[in-house]
């Protein structure tokens, strides 16, 4: 199975409909990989859906899933997965990523809920994840998520999250913004955190900005610009495992293009200053 650091490199984009014109007008020189909710594109005609096929035929894409649900008790939709299968055999996407949470409950919640960290859940979900690898015929990533409550938790959210993805035996979408929301609303260190993470799983990350409700309660928004806490959470995390790709997050309150770009030139400065730094260090 190829690991997604083969598949794409560098610094990459969420794709949103808003700035898809821009994008195929003026290719965004700086980005190199984009990123998009399956779930978003995959019924689209019309001159979006030629205009998504313009850009998977130009660029790399991840696709990242948002109604998989895959801590649900719900059944698991295979429905969905094998059209996704199909989705991303038409558009030559070569990976998929999911939250480790659920959206779910006899229907969709519209929210991301956290997983009670307990056993009998790592077994559940981690059942759930294999069957997903197993009809896609490809390994997925699970991704750190925000949480707000832990409900009838057993074990610390560190080691439920790698329990998980052992269990599954998948790959680590790396979050860093939410190790940072989560540090600071849930109180502890989040470069320990971050070390405890299985290197040899990591596929790419995401970074983010958040809204700071109080001083000690943040919410993952995706609405705003990324702090420099944050980045260097990013710097942390390349000067322990090396440099992987890392992809700006977007949803509200997106901004203009040359905003976006901005952001993503300071992803590339910091994974250049870490490469620059690792081939010193090894010369």
């Amino acid at each position: 199975m190829q690991h997604t650091q083969n598949l794409v490199h560098d610094a990459g984009l969420g794709l949103r409909r808003s700035f898809i014109d821009q994008a195929l007008a003026t290719p965004l020189t700086n980005v190199s990989f984009y990123e998009v909710a399956p779930e978003n594109w995959m019924t689209l005609g019309g001159k979006l859906g030629k205009q998504f096929r313009a850009m998977t035929e130009r660029y790399p894409f991840i696709c990242h899933g948002l109604s998989l649900s895959i801590g649900s008790t719900d059944p698991l939709d295979e429905a969905f997965v094998k059209n996704l299968k199909s989705f991303m055999g038409a558009h030559k996407i070569k990976f998929y990523s999911e939250h480790l949470s659920y959206c779910s409950h006899n229907g969709h919640l519209y929210d991301l809920m956290p997983i009670p960290f307990t056993e009998e859940a790592v077994q559940h979900v981690a059942k759930r994840i294999q069957r997903v690898q197993d009809i896609l015929e490809q390994k997925i990533a699970i991704e750190n998520v925000s949480y707000y409550a832990a409900p009838g938790q057993e074990m610390t959210e560190i080691d439920f999250f790698n329990a998980v993805v052992s269990e599954a035996d998948c790959d680590v979408l790396l979050d860093i913004n939410n190790i940072y929301v989560n540090s600071t609303n849930h109180g502890y260190d989040a470069e320990r955190f971050l070390q405890a993470i299985p290197a040899q799983r990591i596929s790419y990350a995401h970074i983010a900005g958040h809204y700071v409700e109080a001083d000690d309660f943040l919410v993952d928004t995706h609405g705003a610009e990324v702090i420099d806490p944050v980045w260097k959470l990013l710097g942390k995390a390349y000067e322990l495992y090396g440099v992987f790709p890392t992809l700006l997050e977007r949803d509200f309150n997106i901004p203009s293009v040359a905003e976006l770009q901005r952001e993503v030139n300071t992803i590339q400065s910091i994974q250049n200053a870490w490469r620059a730094h690792n081939d010193q260090l090894s010369a």
